[in-house]
């Protein structure tokens, strides 16, 4: 019998990575040096999923201030070079990240389809030995439009399928852990796992499958994901600390 499941593409801030904390800050202190708050509670509901220059431009627009593109580029290197700076020794990885990433790359093909800067992205890889697992990774500004856009996921799926021709995107599968990242692999056309790491479930409207984190999730449910005929009609499903087990 084939294999269901033929590939898989990571989120990397909120699902491998635990790194938001740290890119909030960052985004607090390039915002204060204008005499600009963001606070806590304004990020996590109205700015998470997006790249570093959407979140200055949606604030920009949410706000009704006047900020060309250049200015909200210059902001976001600002914050880039503010992450940097708080990027410390120590594990940023979520609990099982490392362990699923490495069985999943036994099994399967993986991406990674971001909206986080390519460095920040390969620093963290690079340092936990996990870079050369990844077959592709799509990072902020290898597309025209961010998520919720769904073309940073149709990227990662084009180059995967570069490399493995038989790939079809309903037997692909996305890990996500915010709505807009959500409405990103929908729309092109993968299926959709949400983990609760920053939203909770009820916020993951667009997932066919929750749970906690890359620690609960094993393969066998990614197979039985894809196997499922519709993916628009497979229903929501919430796993607890016991499935799959």
């Amino acid at each position: 019998m084939s294999q269901p499941l033929q590939a898989i593409v990571f989120d990397f801030d909120g699902v491998i990575a635990n790194s938001e904390p740290l890119h909030l800050r960052a985004f607090q202190q390039a915002l204060a040096d204008e005499g600009l708050t963001l606070t806590d509670e304004e990020y996590f509901a109205h700015y998470l999923g997006y790249d570093d220059v959407g979140v200055f431009a949606a604030l920009a627009r949410d706000r009704g201030i006047a900020m060309t593109e250049r200015q909200s580029a210059s902001l976001a290197a600002r914050k880039g070079i503010r992450l940097q700076e708080m990027l410390r020794a120590g594990d940023v990885l979520f609990p099982g990240a490392a362990d699923f990433i490495r069985q999943a790359a036994a099994a399967v093909p993986i991406a990674i389809a971001s909206g986080a800067l390519r460095h920040e992205i390969e620093e963290i890889l690079d340092a936990t030995e996990l870079r050369t697992h990844f077959t592709a990774i799509v990072a902020s500004g290898d597309t025209p439009e961010s998520k919720p856009s769904p073309e940073p996921y149709a990227l990662a799926f084009t180059l995967l399928q570069r490399e493995h021709s038989n790939l079809t995107t309903n037997r692909c599968v996305a890990i996500e852990d915010s709505r807009w990242g959500l409405v990103s692999a929908r729309g092109a056309g993968l299926r959709c796992v949400g983990v609760t790491n920053s939203y909770p479930a009820s916020a993951l409207t667009d997932a066919e499958l929750i749970v906690g984190g890359l620690h609960e999730l094993t393969i066998p449910m990614l197979e039985g994901l894809v196997a499922t005929e519709n993916p628009a009609k497979a229903g929501h499903h919430e796993s607890t600390n016991e499935v799959g087990a």
